[in-house]
């Protein structure tokens, strides 16, 4: 069997520990069993931009047929539920095919989000980091989003009992988004942000954390194919290039 480490470009610099990777098209889902979503996700952002398409979003939510039905949400998971199909993987951030778009919508891709979190905080960090992409001496950046389970807090749970086939979903607490991109010198810079999944306040500059601090949470080093300076450790880092 092909090491998907080899052949995903998008897993360049490596990913944390799960217990299977969903190797897509244009990203790749780390996937949990026992949370029956994934446990993280690793993308580059539109990293075949040269194509010069422009893709619809599609909205074709759907389940991941790659994994067997008491492992996986359905689309009864959430109807009623109160929370949103939250993207991982931005579908804005594979715009480029609709093949590309597509898979955007795959509820593996998918995490119970309150709405005032996927409809604000989180999508002002989205748009944010594709602001970061179209700089100019920007030449890629790759993007880790992790759900996060905190152990010493109540973890509540989405489903639908009368759903024959359906599975009971828990709802992360936070989220986290580790952002590393990769400059026209071969320099490497590293945001990490953690942002609990519920309205949130101020700007997203709040909500920077230490790379280090979210490995040990989520469970394993986001960039371990980096070396020379053990950036994981690197403590918060400021905002320098990223104008938005």
């Amino acid at each position: 069997m092909s090491d998907p480490f080899q052949i995903q470009p998008e897993l360049r610099y490596g990913a944390p520990v799960c217990d299977e990777i969903l190797t897509g098209r244009y990203f790749t889902i780390g996937y949990s069993w026992y949370f029956r979503q994934a446990k993280w996700t690793l993308e580059i952002i539109n990293r075949n931009d040269f194509i010069l398409q422009d893709a619809e979003r599609l909205n074709n939510f759907r389940a991941d047929t790659r994994l067997p039905k008491r492992f996986r949400a359905g689309l009864n998971a959430y109807k009623g539920s109160g929370y949103d199909r939250g993207h991982l993987v931005a579908s804005a951030n594979q715009d480029i095919q609709e093949i590309q778009n597509s898979e955007t919508f795959l509820l593996s891709n998918m995490s119970p989000q309150k709405p005032h979190f996927n409809r604000r905080m989180w999508r002002k960090l989205e748009e944010a980091i594709r602001v970061l992409n179209d700089k100019e001496e920007i030449l890629e950046t790759y993007v880790l989003t992790a759900p996060v389970f905190y152990f010493d807090k109540k973890v509540n749970t989405i489903g639908n009992p009368n759903d024959k086939y359906g599975i009971d979903v828990p709802v992360p607490h936070a989220y986290v988004k580790s952002v590393l991109a990769e400059d026209i010198r071969g320099r490497h810079s590293l945001w990490t942000f953690e942002m609990e999944n519920k309205r949130l306040p101020g700007n997203i500059e709040d909500y920077l954390v230490c790379t280090y601090d979210m490995e040990q949470i989520v469970g394993g080093r986001f960039w371990d194919r980096i070396s020379g300076s053990d950036m994981h450790k690197q403590k918060k880092t400021p905002i320098k290039i990223w104008e938005y």
